[in-house]
């Protein structure tokens, strides 16, 4: 007799592991919800909600952690770590859909985290007359800077015709879209008019929407900037205040843009790291309904560099799969940042291997797009890591 563990991360797979055994085909969809453990992370919850939520786990055989005080009402809120299978978790669903005290409400967002817990379907997203294939595979996103300053390249491709070259480049080597950027974002800088932006951008932006088979993303903040950039023909706004400046919301919605949205902040204060990411997320989702941008038109980028120390970033990448409870793609930007350069100590020039291993880390950890400047490096990282992790993703095996 033996013993030994299994990783089963949905319930597909646990229906799989039930069919290996030999178990009867009537009773893999009763038996695979009791094989998939979650723990939820509840915040802001009454003491008579978190009551009601950790009788009701232990009426169903999982549990539920409350802040002391909830038992004899001595804390005003608490956050609370619900633990039990699938089983469990839909069960305290059905009641808590009965209950008073805004626990109905709150039933409907425990089944929406589930939902997207099993796993995000691929998808074809239409950018703008180009069709990028999301959840196949991981995309490559190729950076191009067109800026005097930006930390890696800045200066290199300011001419136009230098941009164009290296985005077919670019193209030719792997890359499924190419983001465009006008205004360096490294630490220090200064901000620049949107004007000078569109001046920067506007004649490279020109050739690449001509000669490209692939789509070209803008990564911009200004709303005049995009609008212009849609204008001309740029097919993914690349936001890094995730509509949290001007009027980007409406502008993404009058073109029907595919929107990234990244996280960003000033300063690196957090309560909870992954939890204040998740709800500035959701803060900026319904900033995109009430503008009227379909959410399937959005991704997500966990901001590696931006708002974090390189404490709080190596975390951040640790932790990259709590982001599923959003269902969105994620695009995963760490080419030769800082935090490499920090644990590695070289030079933004030396952090290839760094990058590498990042990317590897973050596809295994659920990104669907990465976002880099050594494209034909990093797409060979990336196809090998699908080969490893993603369930068809292409790769001839008997290669």
């Amino acid at each position: 007799m033996e013993v030994r563990n299994l990783v089963v991360l949905n319930r597909e797979q646990a229906k799989g592991e039930i069919a290996r055994v030999g178990s009867d085909p009537g009773g893999w969809r009763w038996l695979a919800p009791k094989a998939v453990h979650r723990v939820l992370k509840i915040s802001g919850l009454t003491p008579r909600q978190a009551n009601i939520i950790k009788q009701e786990m232990l009426g169903k055989g999982g549990d539920a952690a409350v802040a002391r005080g909830v038992i004899d009402c001595s804390v005003e809120r608490s956050e609370v770590l619900v633990m039990g299978t699938l089983k469990q978790l839909e069960a305290l669903i059905v009641k808590l859909k009965m209950q008073p005290f805004g626990l109905s409400a709150l039933s409907d967002q425990i089944k929406e985290v589930l939902t997207s817990l099993e796993g995000r379907k691929p998808f074809n997203l239409d950018c703008r007359g180009k069709i990028l294939p999301l959840g196949t595979r991981t995309l490559v996103m190729g950076i191009l800077n067109v800026t005097p300053d930006s930390f890696s390249d800045g200066g290199q491709f300011f001419d136009p015709g230098r941009a164009l070259d290296q985005a077919l480049r670019m193209e030719e080597e792997g890359a499924d879209i190419i983001d465009l950027g006008g205004e360096s974002t490294r630490p220090g800088h200064q901000e620049i008019t949107p004007e000078e932006e569109m001046h920067r951008i506007m004649p490279a932006l020109s050739r690449l929407v001509r000669e490209l088979k692939i789509p070209v993303s803008v990564d911009t903040t200004k709303a005049v900037v995009a609008a212009r950039a849609l204008e001309e023909g740029a097919h993914i706004i690349n936001d890094q205040w995730a509509l949290r400046r001007g009027e980007m919301a409406e502008v993404a919605a009058r073109y029907r843009s595919p929107l990234i949205i990244m996280h960003n902040q000033k300063g690196t204060e957090y309560s909870d790291l992954m939890g204040d990411m998740i709800a500035y997320f959701r803060e900026s989702l319904a900033i995109a309904r009430e503008a009227g941008i379909d959410r399937s038109r959005i991704i997500i980028d966990p901001g590696i560099g931006f708002g974090k120390t390189l404490e709080q970033n190596l975390e951040t990448m640790r932790r990259l799969r709590e982001l599923d409870c959003l269902g969105l793609p994620v695009l995963l930007g760490t080419s030769r940042k800082s935090m490499i350069g920090k644990a590695l100590n070289l030079p933004a020039g030396d952090r290839v291997e760094g990058t590498a291993a990042t990317v590897a880390l973050g596809i295994a950890y659920g990104a669907d797009i990465i976002r880099v400047h050594d494209v034909k490096e990093m797409a060979r990282v990336a196809r090998m890591t699908d080969a490893m992790v993603r369930t068809g993703a292409g790769v001839d095996v008997n290669g």
